[in-house]
Formats: C-alpha cells, sequence, structure tokens
C-alpha cells in the first residue's frame, strides 16, 4: 500500500471513531477552544495503524473501534489495592466521579477541582496547563489517543500542591458496566518546594482512554504509584506527561496484572538542572495478555538523573513489549541517563520484545542502556532446591528477584511490601507444583 493510501486509511478511521462523538459542553470559551484545537490536530494527523513504526508491535484495533469491546467484570477475592493506608480517595465509576464514594476533596496544602468544574472556570491555573504538555509531546512522536482523549475527556481532577502534602491522593479506578468506555483527564501542579504522592488502581473501564499531565515546580517532588489489574479482558491506553523544574524530583511506579491489552506512554522533560526523572514498571502476565510501555524521556538541562527500570514476567504465550528512549539535547551537561528492560519468559510460548533508543547531543554525559530476555535461571533454580526448596516456590523466588529493581524504585516502603504481597499472590494461584 502507497505511503499516502495509508494515509488516507489513517484519516478515514479517525472520522469513523469520532463520528457521533460531541465535544463536551459546558466549559469556559477556552476550555471550548483548546478541545477544537485538538479535535483539529487527531483529524490531521489520524489515529495509529499497525504499520506505524511505534504500533509495529501493539495492534490498535480494539482502541480504535467506535465501540468499546466487552469486558466481563472480574471479582477479586483480595482486598484493593492500597486500602490499609491513610489517604484521600477519589472514586470514578466507569469514568464518572462518584462523590459519595468519595473522601472530601481537602487537605492541608492541598487544591483539589474536578475536572468539569474547573474548565468552566474563567480564570484558573488550569486554563495554562490543560492539554499544553499532551500538545508539547507530539514531537518527535505522534501520541493521536492522548490528542482524543484532550478534544474528548468527560471527567477527571485537577490537583495543586502548595506544599507538603501528608496524605497521598488516590484515584480509585472502579469497573461495573461491562462496555464502558473511560476517557478521563488529570492536571496536576507541584508548586515549588512541595512535595505529593499519587496513587491509582482499579481496572477503571472496559476500554480506558487516560492522561495525566504533572508540573513538577523547582525543588518539588512528586511520587506516583499505579496498579492495573483485576479485570482480565480490560483494554487500557495511558499517557503519562511530566515536565520536571530545577531541583526537582519525579519518581513513578507501574505495576500490571491481567488485561488483554494495555498500552502505557510516558513522555517526561526534564528541564531544569539538577533534577531527577525515574520512571520504573513491573508486569506479571498469562496467556492472552499484552503489556506495552513506550517511554520517551528529554533532557534538556545540566546535571540530571533520569532511571527508566522495566521488567516483564510472561507466560502461556503472552507478550510484553518496551520501546524506551533518552535524548540528550545540546547543552544538557552531565546528563545521567540509564535504563533497563529485561524479560523473564516463563515458558517457550511467550514473546518479549524491546526496543531502547539513545540519541545524544552532548560531549559530557553518563547514558546507558540495556535490554535481556531469558528464561530462569537453572543453575539458581537447581541451588534451591537442593536445599529442599520446592521447584514452584523456587521459581516463584527467582522471578520476584528478577522483579525487585524495579520495585525498589518505590520510596514508600509499606507500598512496596503490598505490591510485593500482590505479585507473590498473583504467582502462588498460577504456581505448578
Amino acid at each position: 500500500m502507497k505511503r499516502a493510501d495509508l494515509k488516507q486509511r489513517k484519516l478515514d478511521t479517525t472520522a469513523a471513531r469520532v463520528e457521533g462523538m460531541a465535544l463536551p459542553q459546558g466549559g469556559a470559551p477556552w476550555a471550548t477552544a483548546l478541545r477544537q484545537d485538538a479535535l483539529e490536530r487527531l483529524l490531521a494527523m489520524g489515529l495509529p495503524q499497525g504499520r506505524d513504526e511505534y504500533w509495529r508491535w501493539t495492534r490498535p484495533d480494539s482502541l480504535i473501534a467506535a465501540e468499546a469491546p466487552q469486558a466481563a467484570l472480574f471479582q477479586a477475592t483480595e482486598p484493593p489495592f492500597f486500602s490499609a493506608l491513610e489517604r484521600i480517595r477519589i472514586v470514578f465509576v466507569d469514568g464518572v466521579f462518584d462523590a459519595g464514594a468519595s473522601d472530601d476533596l481537602t487537605g492541608e496544602n492541598l487544591e483539589i477541582m474536578r475536572l468539569t468544574d474547573a474548565l468552566a472556570t474563567d480564570i484558573h491555573w488550569v486554563k495554562d496547563a490543560y492539554g499544553a504538555q499532551e500538545k508539547k509531546a507530539q514531537v518527535p512522536v505522534e501520541r493521536p489517543f492522548a490528542t482524543l482523549n484532550t478534544a474528548f475527556a468527560t471527567d477527571g481532577v485537577v490537583i495543586r500542591a502548595t506544599g507538603k502534602v501528608d496524605r497521598p491522593v488516590s484515584l480509585v479506578y472502579l469497573h461495573r458496566d461491562e462496555g464502558s468506555d473511560a476517557i478521563l483527564h488529570h492536571v496536576i501542579r507541584v508548586e515549588a518546594g512541595a512535595d505529593l504522592t499519587v496513587l491509582e488502581n482499579g481496572p477503571a473501564a472496559a476500554r480506558f482512554n487516560k492522561v495525566m499531565e504533572v508540573e513538577v515546580a523547582d525543588g518539588a517532588g512528586f511520587h506516583h504509584v499505579r496498579a492495573q489489574g483485576r479485570d482480565h479482558e480490560r483494554r487500557a491506553v495511558t499517557h503519562l506527561f511530566a515536565t520536571v523544574g530545577e531541583e526537582a524530583t519525579f519518581k513513578s511506579f507501574t505495576m500490571t496484572a491481567n488485561g488483554v491489552l494495555t498500552r502505557n506512554e510516558v513522555f517526561i522533560d526534564i528541564a531544569g538542572d539538577n533534577a531527577v526523572a525515574h520512571v520504573a514498571g513491573a508486569c506479571v502476565g498469562d496467556g492472552n495478555f499484552h503489556h506495552d510501555d513506550t517511554v520517551f524521556i528529554v533532557h534538556g538541562a545540566e546535571c540530571c538523573e533520569s532511571r527508566q527500570v522495566f521488567k516483564k514476567v510472561l507466560r502461556n504465550g503472552a507478550k510484553g513489549i518496551f520501546q524506551g528512549k533518552i535524548l540528550v539535547k545540546t547543552g544538557a551537561q552531565k546528563t545521567d541517563g540509564y535504563q533497563i528492560s529485561q524479560g523473564l519468559l516463563l515458558d517457550g510460548d511467550s514473546q518479549f520484545l524491546a526496543k531502547p533508543e539513545l540519541e545524544i547531543y552532548a560531549d559530557d554525559v553518563a547514558c546507558s542502556h540495556g535490554s535481556t530476555v531469558g528464561a530462569i535461571d537453572e543453575d539458581a533454580l537447581f541451588y534451591l532446591r537442593s536445599r529442599g526448596v520446592p521447584v514452584a516456590e523456587a521459581t516463584d523466588l527467582l522471578t520476584l528477584s528478577f522483579l525487585a529493581e524495579a520495585i525498589e524504585e518505590i520510596e514508600d516502603e509499606q507500598i512496596a511490601g503490598d505490591v510485593i504481597a500482590r505479585l507473590e499472590g498473583w504467582l502462588a494461584r498460577r504456581r505448578k507444583d
């Protein structure tokens, strides 16, 4: 097929996807203008096709379809993630804010507003933030599902931290409708010197499109821990955009279990000197499971550090993808960039595909990337078995050891312990004695 024909196919598919979708009403004129701009950008770029470079390993068909595929509800036996923590719960049911199930949206050094209310306000800081990072991140790689989100997001929250926030803000996504199609957009600003932790958990919907835009000002700290799982048949495409200021810290960790299709995109712009940005993920997949992490980190300032640590455990035909890039701009001297992606295959039917990239335009940097895939270390397995550990338990211990480097990126020991316990439970339920 000729390139012109491929482009036309993308545009036709996009027009069919948005046909019948109306831009949300009730916003201020500036919000309506931003949504209209996003829609025009989407119609110009088109939704992805399987032959697009960054979608060649992940078929976007079910994400493009006009109707969301059905996803059966999953009844979990364990308590929800983060339930033991004291936190501010903000609950969404199939993409709609549930005020009755949510906590009071107030806290010391914290401002929280529902997105629809913020976009209806004539004077609000979100006026300069909504969709801004999404638009900037379209170069050099287009991210059309994020643009679709900016145009059509129907709910979400706007969060501003003005100092150290003691309790984490916990975004809880419940799935109650087998055919739900949710689009959420969150905007977060962490002011200079402030510190904020945001948690996310839950399946959200049968099909889920989420954008989170985060601005971490000079000297501020942002910590993000996300748990994706439970519903086996869910599909999701998520986007995390962040700008990190001088001497600021950004850290994000995602744990994923279950799900027919999950694509997590991350774009981080390290804009201030002496900043730190870490993004990590641990995923475990069994059977009809497809998981794609696509990460792009831009170093635009001096003496900054970034880490990408991604580990995937796959079995029974599961498929894992990692596409990660570090871009060091001219003048970003003393950059320390580290990237590692590894796949552990518990059988011969699963697959791990990786595309690590470095693009460097500064001469005083320390950047590295590595990617490996393999099976359980037979020597280590023999060592454990020789000391009386049953083969199934020994395999689980080695699997958890493999995931440890990613989990260590979580600073809160209680949250890290919860993640480990969930992974242990997942492995135990699939144990072959």
